[in-house]
């Protein structure tokens, strides 16, 4: 298994054969879910003592698994929030999982963790962090929650002197905020404290005041961590950052912003001013592979001081010695990724999102989200002109959530299944305020009024 030779050379070439061809399709195909039974049925047992070999296995994946997964990178792929990568991050990619680089140190990984800082750095100055500002790349949105509210607690408990080791914290978010904030409480036995939201959705600063206040006084010192979100994920909105943050600096409480959606737009000058505020967060996370065009899994979390961070996880063992004494030597340049999250081993997740960077320049970036954000307004423009939808909620970034005039859950259901099993599009519905709707996410360069359009002139007829 471990040499190379003939048939793993024949397998080499098939890999990069069929991998080549996948990024190239233009669209891919939409592909659906299939049931197991049908699964069970057409695939059968995989694993088996004697090996099926390397080319009936990927026969098996390219025939029957991967058809059975729908294609994320389609250009009408708009549920939840989908991913549209390079060409040149997802070939990296393969280069990354060949090279088989430990990125968890700087004395294993040098090399990749240079590059991945360079990468965070892009992105802390977007932003308007200071120079004391860094992170690392984690799997996703709810890891780096999870990571920078433990920081919160751990920096919250040092403030206190002791005082509060023993004690519960306290996290004030939103109704709107990501359902991993929740779980990050449910895993550091905090408690969660919902603030309210306008009628847009947003959480302002007055919402966070009145919901501080009438906290009684020993629960306001058990407060630790106030998150606010750049871009919800079910509507886009993006709360008061400015006094959110404002807040937060008044009452020495560590701010947080989700933008794991949304802080992508910080490249696009059009809607940049919208998260004024964001330079105050002590910690914030964006995906790479949401809109800044990188393959999964990889979630950039930042901090304002790294060293926060480095504190808060650095995991001790006799084995890590050497690395923890290797870190000290120059904290500011060469700091250890597996210190800065609640993890230990990790692959160099940030390096296809360098790779794209460093290959088409950050004004290439800037275009591709300024597309997107150009074909949400026109789809926006489209609904107002129609006869037989509404905008539910004016769109902030890229999200457009529609009413269909006169349907019921049945009938968005049945068209969101129509769409689907015709290889059309994957466009699910949601609620608002109790009400079904659809919501389309595009974070797609490659999605196109057209196609939008078409969209919504196939909801005229009834799907009754």
């Amino acid at each position: 298994m471990h040499y190379h030779n003939e048939d793993s050379q024949k397998l080499a070439d098939a890999i990069i054969t069929y991998s080549v061809e996948r990024v190239r399709l233009d669209p891919p195909p939409l592909d659906a879910p299939k049931p197991l039974s049908v699964l069970q049925r057409d695939v059968g047992q995989t694993i088996t003592p004697e090996g099926l070999g390397a080319m009936e296995a990927l026969r098996i994946f390219t025939e029957q698994l991967a058809p059975a997964c729908i294609s994320v990178d389609h250009p009408l792929f708009l549920s939840f929030v989908p991913g549209a990568p390079t060409e040149s991050s997802v070939l990296f990619d393969l280069v990354v999982a060949a090279s088989n680089v430990y990125a968890g140190s700087w004395l294993e990984g040098a090399g990749a963790v240079y590059a991945e800082n360079q990468a965070l750095q892009w992105i802390s100055g977007l932003a308007g962090m200071p120079s004391t500002a860094g992170g690392v790349f984690v799997s996703g949105g709810t890891a780096g929650n999870l990571s920078a509210l433990i920081a919160a607690r751990w920096q919250w408990r040092q403030r206190t002197k002791g005082a509060m080791n023993r004690a519960r914290p306290i996290i004030i978010a939103s109704g709107g905020a990501h359902s991993s904030i929740g779980l990050a409480a449910n895993a550091m036995d905090a408690d969660l404290v919902t603030a309210p939201v306008d009628e847009g959705g947003r959480l302002t600063a007055a919402s966070v005041h009145a919901t501080f206040r009438a906290l009684s006084p020993d629960d306001r010192a058990r407060v630790c961590a106030v998150v606010a979100t750049a871009g919800t994920t079910n509507l886009g909105v993006i709360d008061e950052l400015d006094g959110i943050g404002s807040f937060a600096h008044e009452h020495d409480v560590w701010f947080h912003v989700d933008g794991a959606y949304g802080a992508a737009a910080l490249c696009a000058r059009s809607v940049r001013h919208l998260f004024g505020g964001i330079e105050l967060a002590d910690s914030f996370i964006v995906d790479p592979h949401k809109w800044l065009f990188g393959p999964y899994d990889c979630c950039a979390l930042i901090y304002r001081d790294v060293r926060i961070g480095k504190a808060a996880h650095t995991q001790k063992a006799e084995y890590l010695d050497v690395l923890i004494q290797d870190a000290a030597t120059s904290l500011d340049e060469a700091y250890n990724p597996a210190d800065l999250a609640h993890h230990l081993t990790r692959r160099a997740r940030g390096l296809p999102f360098w790779f794209s960077l460093a290959t088409h320049g950050t004004e290439a970036y800037e275009e591709a989200m300024e597309i997107t954000l150009q074909v949400t307004r026109d789809a926006a423009d489209m609904v107002r002109a129609s006869s037989h939808l509404e905008l539910v909620v004016e769109p902030s970034l890229s999200i457009i959530v529609v009413r269909r005039k006169g349907w019921q859950p049945e009938d968005y259901r049945r068209w969101s299944d129509r769409m689907l099993h015709e290889g059309t599009a994957f466009v699910v519905p949601t609620t608002h305020k109790g009400e079904t709707v659809l919501r389309m996410c595009l974070v797609n360069p490659r999605t196109d009024p057209v196609q939008m359009q078409m969209l919504f002139d196939s909801m005229l007829v009834s799907p009754r």
